[in-house]
């Protein structure tokens, strides 16, 4: 192999070439010495930029060690899935209410019973409230059906609403407000079970309240709305004012308090001012509307001269100024204006003999439940609220006097609905309906074509409510049974069933 003569010399004489290189680029040599100076400069700045990096990363971990393992969590109860809560020889009424009564941040449960055994004390006996029938208010837990309070309240309970602000000497507070027989008020602390006030009713033994309890803005000016209760007797309905067919209290886009109530074929209106007035004799916080007043007729207090059949519900609901009424007749339901009492749309040829409720089928947008008909003709419709269009349709067979049907926020902004109906609607026919099971039945607007059976039931459901417990967490339904008739006393059973559900957050 022949090489070159350059390469055969660097490769004999290699110090030669290597000084050769050196007397060429003197600059570099002094470069390299400058490096070998500035190292020791870089070193040091590694090694703190090394200790700043594992010094923070020390602190992160001992920041998530101490937030996981030393800084308590707040106890949580562990809801169980199911609970069941008996009373032996009681009946029940239709009452259920849902407050955090332990504020554990969990729904518990407010219910009705009467017994004569005393309820689950032994030693506290009705006699304690001068009876020896009693009816009593108890409050369960929503997570495990463990015993909270319970207390007797009279011998028989004609209504009863909870939720409603009072205001002691230390602090505001949440009542359950019942109306007892004979003729007592009585207002029992959600949270404690105690008795917060006590009053005769005036009420005669033989009216009948008129629901729901109203409540006016406040009169006394201590600091809690009161109450505005209805009796009627015979063909009188007298009004009652206590501090702390449907009667509804609307408020006009004025301000203005007006009481309507359903009157036959028609709807009859007052102010609360002018009741207030006969009532307490003197002025109250109130005021009038000068087109309600000559809408009312002065001698019969009638609102509207006709109405799509008898009336049979009144319900306030969103509207685009303000509220609007939402009237239930015997043969149409109508959407009326809040303020000039005109109707917005007119739902025909309805059979509706219960209540409707609200939703939202769309996001966002309110929707109307309307259960028409009766028994193997009942049909479930869901309306737009502002129009009055049908959304979604099924018929639904359902024995008279079944559970009401309810709806609960998801989280993409609709609602889910539920209803009950017959399980088994032939054998309901063949058998009686004694014998038939009612049916828990979820339904959600993104599968419209799809209605989920839950659950059904064989034992007298005399009230139910689905409930979201805890936000964002879980959602059961509530069940109370018992006796149909309070003439004989028998099991009255409280249950819950946890749902498969994912509410809005």
């Amino acid at each position: 192999m022949i090489m070159d003569n350059k390469d055969l010399e660097a490769e004999i004489h290699p110090l030669k070439n290597e000084d050769k290189n050196s007397q060429e680029n003197p600059g570099k040599r002094v470069k390299n010495g400058e490096d070998l100076r500035s190292s020791p400069a870089q070193s040091r700045l590694s090694r703190c930029r090394a200790a700043a990096f594992f010094l923070s990363l020390f602190l992160c971990l001992f920041v998530v060690f101490v937030v996981s393992f030393i800084i308590p969590c707040p106890d949580r109860p562990v809801s169980q899935r199911m609970w069941r809560v008996d009373y032996n020889a009681a009946v029940t009424y239709d009452f259920l209410a849902m407050e955090d009564v332990n504020r554990d941040r969990t729904q518990d449960v407010l219910f009705l019973y009467k017994s004569a055994d005393g309820g689950s004390h032994a030693n506290w006996s009705c006699t304690d409230e001068g009876s020896s029938a009693c009816a009593f208010v108890a409050a369960v837990s929503g997570a495990n059906g463990s015993m909270l309070w319970e207390r007797p309240v009279a011998p028989d309970v004609a209504l009863a609403e909870c939720a409603i602000p009072q205001r002691t000497d230390s602090e505001a507070s949440s009542a359950c407000v019942l109306v007892g027989r004979p003729g007592t008020f009585i207002a029992v602390d959600v949270f404690t079970g105690e008795t917060l006030w006590s009053h005769p009713s005036g009420i005669g033994s033989n009216a009948s309240i008129l629901r729901p309890l109203l409540r006016v803005p406040d009169v006394d000016g201590d600091g809690a709305p009161d109450l505005l209760i209805l009796a009627q007797e015979g063909t009188e309905v007298h009004g009652y004012i206590y501090s702390g067919s449907s009667p509804l209290l609307h408020v006009t886009r004025t301000g203005a308090h007006y009481i309507l109530l359903p009157c036959a074929n028609s709807l009859c209106g007052c102010s609360v001012k002018g009741l207030y007035e006969k009532v307490a004799g003197r002025e109250g916080p109130f005021q009038k509307d000068p087109l309600w007043e000559s809408l009312l007729d002065t001698t019969t207090h009638r609102v509207l001269s006709h109405s799509a059949g008898a009336v049979r519900h009144l319900m306030s609901v969103p509207g685009r100024a303000g509220q609007d009424v939402l009237l239930v007749g015997s043969e149409a339901c109508v959407l009326l204006d809040g303020q000039e009492l005109t109707a917005r749309w007119t739902l025909g040829a309805a059979q509706v003999l219960r209540k409707p409720i609200l939703g939202h089928y769309k996001p966002d947008a309110l929707a109307v439940v309307i259960e028409n008909g009766t028994g193997i003709d009942r049909q479930i419709l869901l309306l737009d609220l502002s129009t009055g269009n049908t959304l979604w349709s099924q018929a639904l067979p359902s024995l008279p006097g079944g559970p009401p049907s309810t709806s609960l926020p998801t989280a993409d902004h609709r609602s889910a609905f539920f209803f009950w109906g017959l399980h088994e609607p032939d054998s309901a026919n063949e058998t009686g309906s004694g014998a038939s099971r009612h049916s828990l039945y979820m339904f959600h607007p993104t599968l419209p074509r799809v209605l989920l059976e839950l659950a059904n039931v064989s034992a007298n459901i005399v009230a139910s409510d689905v409930v979201l417990f805890e936000p964002s967490r879980h959602a059961a339904y509530v069940l109370l049974t018992g006796p149909a008739s309070s003439d004989r006393p028998g099991l009255v059973s409280v249950t819950k069933h946890k749902l498969r559900y994912r509410s809005e957050a």
